[in-house]
């Protein structure tokens, strides 16, 4: 992967994409968003690649600019899933003109208890804050198919380029973007490596405090490691048999729907 993420040109050629276009060419340059990205060009099943143009992953949508907005008409955007939960869309609201809007709620739970504990002047330390991220990881495996399994539904419904998103981007799109990436047959170091790239990507906000430990706390809150999403694919494996089997069993991805789901996001094979 190249050290360095330069976004896609705003050309006159529209946001011409090609099956050549490299990683540091995936994030897109807004203004409001920080971690929005093509999830194309990834080598899947079958010696295809996915769609460029199709699917999008975010952080939240509610500080685009004009331009932005204009950037994303111009990609002919046409969904959104919105995995945030009922008080981070009443906080931090949006509509984009001829977008379908789909709210998806997944609770957040490490952000919100991080914040609960600033706001009373308590301190999380660093051990807790991982204990943290890794149960949440667990949750989503555990907790949240039947969220999941809708997202999968609205990815069935037709190829119109969508985005879906929380509010960085990060964890609940983070799984979502992996279990999507392996449905479609993306090797788990081209997953993992698409997981990684939020922290490069994601304008964190400023830690509450200017202490080693606010601080540490803050990145292990604010960030991704491997650990986390491997801790969500190792439940899978233990629980369900593995990843397949659990898009199967808890998401009810039929046979059907995995071969809709390749017709739909991937490209047609080269003759």
């Amino acid at each position: 992967m190249p050290g360095c993420l330069h976004g896609i040109a705003d050309a006159a050629a529209g946001f011409a994409y090609s099956r050549r276009m490299t990683e540091s060419e995936r994030a897109l340059p807004l203004a409001g968003a920080s971690n929005f990205r093509d999830l194309g060009g990834y080598g899947a099943a079958d010696g295809r690649r996915v769609r460029w143009r199709r699917l999008f992953r975010s952080d939240h949508l509610a500080a685009l600019t004009p331009h932005d907005t204009d950037v994303l008409a111009r990609l002919r955007l046409a969904r959104v899933v919105d995995f945030r939960g009922r008080e981070e869309r009443a906080a931090q609201p949006y509509e984009l003109p001829a977008v379908r809007y789909r709210a998806v709620p997944i609770e957040p739970t490490v952000v919100r208890r991080y914040r609960e504990l600033a706001a009373r002047g308590e301190r999380l330390d660093v051990a807790h804050a991982e204990r943290l991220m890794v149960d949440t990881y667990q949750g989503f495996v555990a907790d949240d198919a039947p969220q999941l399994a809708e997202f999968f539904e609205q990815l069935l419904a037709d190829d119109a380029p969508l985005v879906f998103h929380c509010t960085a981007g990060k964890d609940r799109t983070g799984y979502a973007a992996a279990l999507l990436l392996l449905a479609l047959g993306v090797p788990r170091e081209a997953v993992m490596q698409d997981y990684l790239l939020t922290n490069r990507l994601y304008r964190k906000p400023p830690p509450p405090g200017d202490d080693a430990t606010t601080r540490a706390v803050h990145e292990v809150i604010w960030g991704v490691r491997a650990e986390y999403l491997q801790t969500a694919l190792d439940a899978m494996e233990r629980e369900h048999g593995g990843v397949q089997a659990y898009l199967r069993q808890r998401l009810k991805l039929s046979e059907a729907g995995h071969r809709r789901l390749a017709e739909l996001y991937l490209e047609a094979p080269l003759r």
